[in-house]
């Protein structure tokens, strides 16, 4: 349960961080450097959760379904 609810606030912090760098995008102005900053956010907390499920499934935490249909 704890593993889920880690795969989830990841994965909200990934759209958190997409807003973000939209909202700065659309203020406009001086604002290049922090939309990266925050579409780099973005980039980490995806490689973080595509990273803990590859974990997750070696060491068999979570396991694959065999037949998807």
């Amino acid at each position: 349960m704890a593993v889920k609810l880690v795969i989830v606030v990841l994965l909200v912090l990934v759209i958190v961080s997409l807003f973000q760098a939209l909202f700065v995008m659309l203020k406009g102005g001086d604002g290049t450097t922090r939309m990266s900053k925050h579409l780099g956010r973005r980039l980490a907390f995806s490689v973080a959760v595509v990273a803990l499920l590859l974990v997750l499934l070696a060491t068999g935490v979570i396991t694959p379904n065999a037949r998807p249909y």
